[in-house]
C-alpha cells in the first residue's frame, strides 16, 4: 500500500510579514483617526433640478451620514476581528504584538525584546516570525509561493 502524502504549499514570509504589518496599522489607524473628509457640509447648496418624491437619499449630509455609519460598522469590525487573532495568540505573543503596535506609540524591536527579557536572536529569528505565521493564518492573510516564486 502506499502512504498518503500531503504537499502542503509554502509561504511566502515576506509579502506574508507585510499583510501583518498593514492589517496592524491598520487597525491602529481605524483607533486613531475618522477620515474628515466623512464629515457633512454645512454649506447651502442649489439646484435647478426639481425635488423628487421617491425614497433616494440625495442630500450631501444624508450621503455624509450613511458613509459615516458605514466606515463606522467597517472600523468596529475591523478592530474586532484583529482584537480577537491577537487573543487567540500565547501568553508572551500577545504581550510582544501589544508592545510593538498596540501602545500609544510604535516601539522599536530592541525595546520589546529587551522588555521581555529576551536576546535579539531568538527574538528575531524564532518569536517574531512565529507571531507573524500565527497572526497571518488567523487573519486568513497569509501568501503563498507560485511555482517560480522565490
Amino acid at each position: 500500500m502506499s502512504q498518503l502524502q500531503f504537499k502542503l504549499p509554502k509561504i511566502n514570509r515576506k509579502e506574508t510579514q507585510k499583510n501583518v504589518e498593514e492589517a496592524l496599522e491598520l487597525y491602529r489607524y481605524y483607533l486613531l483617526t475618522v477620515p474628515e473628509e466623512r464629515l457633512p457640509k454645512v454649506t447651502a447648496s442649489y439646484s435647478l433640478v426639481p425635488p423628487s418624491n421617491t425614497n433616494e437619499f440625495h442630500s450631501s449630509t444624508e450621503d455624509a451620514a450613511i458613509k459615516k455609519v458605514d466606515f463606522e460598522i467597517e472600523r468596529d469590525s475591523y478592530i474586532e476581528r484583529i482584537r480577537k487573532a491577537v487573543n487567540r495568540l500565547g501568553k508572551r505573543e500577545r504581550q510582544a504584538v501589544i508592545l510593538k503596535y498596540f501602545g500609544e506609540e510604535e516601539a522599536f524591536d530592541y525595546e520589546v525584546y529587551n522588555e521581555m527579557g529576551m536576546s535579539e536572536f531568538h527574538y528575531h529569528q524564532k518569536f517574531k516570525p512565529r507571531i507573524f505565521y500565527k497572526l497571518a493564518f488567523i487573519l486568513r492573510i497569509e501568501v503563498y509561493e507560485v511555482d517560480g516564486d522565490i
